[in-house]
C-alpha cells in the first residue's frame, strides 16, 4: 500500500467562485464601509446574506495572517451585517 505524501496546499487555496468580487482593498476600510458595501445590490445581489458569506470567507481564509486590529475591525463589520441582516428578515415577516 502506498503512502501518500501529504502537501501543505490548503484545499481552500483552489476553490473558484462566480459569485460577484468585493472591490479591491474593501477589507482594508473602516467596519461601517464594509458592512455598507458588502450589503449592497452591486456586490451581493442576492442581499446582505451574501456579503455576510463573503466576509467570513476572507476572514477564514485570512487565518492567523490578520493582524489584532484588523481581525477586530472585521468582526465588527461582520456584526454590523448581522444586524442589517436580521432587520431585513423583521420587515420580511411585518410584510406578510
Amino acid at each position: 500500500m502506498a503512502r501518500r505524501k501529504k502537501t501543505k496546499k490548503k484545499w481552500i487555496a483552489g476553490v473558484k467562485t462566480v459569485s460577484t468580487y468585493p472591490p479591491p482593498g474593501l477589507f482594508t476600510k473602516d467596519p461601517k464601509t464594509i458592512a455598507r458595501v458588502l450589503a449592497s445590490k452591486e456586490v451581493s445581489p442576492k442581499g446582505p446574506g451574501s456579503g455576510m458569506r463573503m466576509l467570513t470567507f476572507f476572514i477564514n481564509r485570512a487565518g492567523k495572517g490578520l493582524s489584532v486590529t484588523r481581525r477586530r475591525n472585521l468582526e465588527i463589520a461582520k456584526r454590523l451585517l448581522s444586524q442589517r441582516v436580521q432587520r431585513e428578515k423583521e420587515e420580511k415577516t411585518r410584510k406578510r
